[in-house]
């Protein structure tokens, strides 16, 4: 029900912004046009009789008055399509109440599972920018120290690639609950550095429209934009 009444808030916002912008240019434009027709006539009133103005000048001065007409309409047409999509995105984050997403981040958490006889980690994610020959993952403590370390020799194409980890160190010594980081390092086939971006795992709990734009609750990892969603999982 929140969802919707953020939905229905988003829509009646741009709804009003729109209606407010389209009444502020149409006194503008009334107000420009009786500006305008005022000086030209105060012009042609006053004009020199020996050296009149000619039908350039005139034809000039309404054709400049018509660009200002265009751009203002043009500026309310992308108003319009603007809150158009605004209402699309909400409509479309919506949906992701409830799902389980990857997105820029480096949390790892590490505790029992729902069934309360095992132990395991969060997913997470690494978005490979560039193709890979190889690709580090270096998982931290909450001191900073780093616990295990996860080789990945095989060649990693673009996209976006769901990890796991066993909750070990590297001596297969079961760690204790807890929050973790971790680090992404790759090297191409020729030895050079290449990007790859971290990511996090998240429960999207409610979407709200902000004076940021379109967020999503992840809980405790915060709140993101739904651009940043890199994986629905």
């Amino acid at each position: 029900m929140a969802t919707a009444v953020n939905t229905t808030t988003s829509t009646q916002n741009t709804s009003a912004a729109f209606q407010s912008a389209n009444a502020a240019s149409k006194s503008l434009i009334d107000e420009t046009q009786d500006r305008f027709l005022t000086l030209l006539v105060t012009q042609m009133q006053n004009q020199d009789p020996l050296n009149p103005m000619d039908n350039a000048q005139i034809t000039s001065q309404i054709a400049q008055l018509s660009t200002v007409n265009g751009i203002t309409q043009l500026n309310n047409t992308l108003l319009a399509l603007s809150g158009q999509v605004d209402v699309s995105q909400s409509i479309q984050a919506a949906g992701l109440i409830g799902k389980n997403v990857l997105f820029p981040g480096d949390k790892i958490s590490l505790g029992t599972a729902a069934d309360g006889t095992t132990r395991e980690a969060t997913p997470f994610g690494l978005d490979v920018i560039s193709p890979a020959a190889s690709v580090t993952v270096t998982v931290l403590d909450a001191g900073g120290k780093a616990v295990r370390t996860i080789e990945i020799t095989d060649p990693q194409e673009v996209g976006i690639y769901q990890m796991s980890w066993d909750g070990k160190d590297d001596t297969g010594i079961a760690l204790p609950d807890g929050k973790y980081t971790f680090k992404v390092a790759a090297k191409d086939a020729d030895g050079e550095a290449v990007t790859v971006g971290a990511l996090t795992y998240g429960n999207v709990g409610s979407v709200a429209y902000t004076a940021e734009g379109l967020r999503l609750d992840m809980g405790l990892n915060g709140k993101t934009s739904l651009l940043d969603i890199r994986k629905i999982l």
